[in-house]
């Protein structure tokens, strides 16, 4: 698999650059027969798309999705879905200035260091612009979970330090929508908006942390050593822009208990077994465990910001860098959508793999 290729059986791949004319994406491994709701499509990539409110980037993109093959007749045929997406609004004009720059904490030296040559324009393909594709890719693995009646709900859980202590067992998406930066927890989320535009109208930006609930997830998806489903999870969450950290469950906090404290003990009820606590956040052994999956992404501070900062040139020497453009100051509400896709992808591929592994033990 290429290293723009995300998915075993359920595979997708995303092409294209922040500043290029199109970015888009094929799909591969989807079922055939799937009737797929265009318009949620579009509501997801809305979710995420850039100029949205006061505290995302102004840059003006429709994100209107195109799809060019694998649909006939509003099904999917069981062909390649390949789709597009438009870039309208780039202005590639703001960043020919620190093209010959490393920026701090960006893709810069790296892209450099490894492909000799980079697309500076807004960071080419390193740029979070390629993250509307997965959204696409992730509303249509949705789609086809709807089938196994799997929901997803991904909320802000944390901007900087602020933290919402009073979410919902289950936030609905309309509590969630109901403010800027997508926090069921109304009085939290208030504050939460207050500090981005506190940091923005600084020059700054601010991180965050995205929490995901799935549920009605089955029991057995994953399997031992290296295809755990917790790993998988981590994999698609770190592939995120922005993202700097992973915890499912109890997560970094469980180190602080005991295992009489932790463990999490099963029970039956209704003929259903449950565990009564959920600190292993619904994997164990990587395995799902048919409870909520739960876990957490952390998003850094975005890198770009609107003060003065020390670097060097591609020839060592010392320059200033001085931020212009149109970013976000906290990219956590628009990673959220984010989250869900990269969900999405992951458990509907262990679902097909799972699949797969029944049919054979059946033969």
């Amino acid at each position: 698999m290429s290293a723009n290729t995300f998915g075993k059986l359920f595979r997708f791949t995303g092409f294209g650059e922040s500043h290029g004319e199109f970015i888009g994406g094929v799909i591969d491994g989807c079922p055939a027969g799937i009737e797929l709701d265009l318009e949620n499509i579009q509501y997801e990539l809305n979710r995420r798309k850039p100029g949205q409110s006061e505290i995302t980037t102004q840059r003006k993109e429709a994100d209107e999705v195109k799809f060019i093959s694998g649909l006939f007749e509003g099904k999917t045929t069981g062909m390649p879905l390949a789709f597009l997406i438009a870039n309208a609004d780039a202005r590639s004009k703001d960043y020919s200035h620190i093209k010959d720059m490393f920026r701090p904490s960006h893709a810069d030296f790296t892209w450099q260091q490894k492909f000799g040559h980079r697309d500076y324009r807004g960071g080419g393909r390193s740029s979070a612009r390629e993250t509307a594709t997965r959204v696409v890719a992730g509303a249509v693995a949705k789609q086809v979970l709807r089938n196994y009646n799997i929901e997803f709900t991904a909320f802000t859980k944390s901007v900087g330090e602020i933290t919402a202590k009073n979410i919902p067992s289950n936030p609905e998406i309309n509590q969630i929508e109901s403010n800027l930066v997508r926090c069921p927890d109304m009085k939290a989320a208030e504050s939460m908006e207050e500090l981005i535009k506190k940091v923005k109208k600084e020059g700054d930006t601010v991180g965050g942390v995205v929490e995901c609930r799935i549920i009605n997830v089955p029991a057995g998806l994953g399997a031992p050593v290296f295809d755990k489903l917790e790993a998988d999870l981590a994999k698609a969450m770190l592939s995120i822009n922005a993202s700097k950290g992973f915890e499912i469950g109890s997560g970094f906090k469980g180190t602080e208990m005991k295992g009489s404290e932790h463990n999490d003990s099963w029970q039956k009820t209704d003929g259903k077994f449950s565990t009564i606590t959920n600190y292993s956040g619904g994997v164990q052994g990587g395995i799902s465990n048919g409870m909520p999956i739960v876990f957490k992404v952390a998003f850094k501070p975005v890198a770009t910001i609107l003060k003065d900062q020390e670097s060097v040139d591609i020839e060592g020497k010392k320059v200033i860098i001085k931020g212009k453009g149109r970013h976000d100051p906290c990219v956590v509400p628009r990673a959220v959508p984010i989250v869900e896709a990269m969900a999405a992808l992951v458990i509907l591929d262990h679902l097909l793999l799972n699949n797969t592994f029944t049919f054979a033990q059946t033969k």
